[in-house]
């Protein structure tokens, strides 16, 4: 099945903005030689993304930014 129910991926993941974000950087990855998580007849990198993200196999990780942040104090 390559269509992906954008109304089941926005109950899963309430930002918009996060979603499209996974979802561009995981094309990015799949672009560059990562392997697939999923099966998928598609071979278009965006549906195999956003169908990796629905099944659950990729989810958005926010940085803490208080390790990332040096301490000059």
């Amino acid at each position: 099945m390559a269509y992906v129910p954008l109304e089941k991926m926005i109950d899963k993941n309430p930002s918009l903005y996060k979603l499209v974000l996974l979802a561009a950087e995981r094309a990015n990855q799949l672009n560059q030689g990562s392997k697939p998580l999923v099966e998928s007849a598609s071979k278009k990198m965006s549906t195999i993304a956003l169908r990796e993200i629905y099944e659950g196999k990729v989810k958005f990780e926010a940085e803490n930014p208080k390790k990332n942040r040096t301490n000059s104090e």
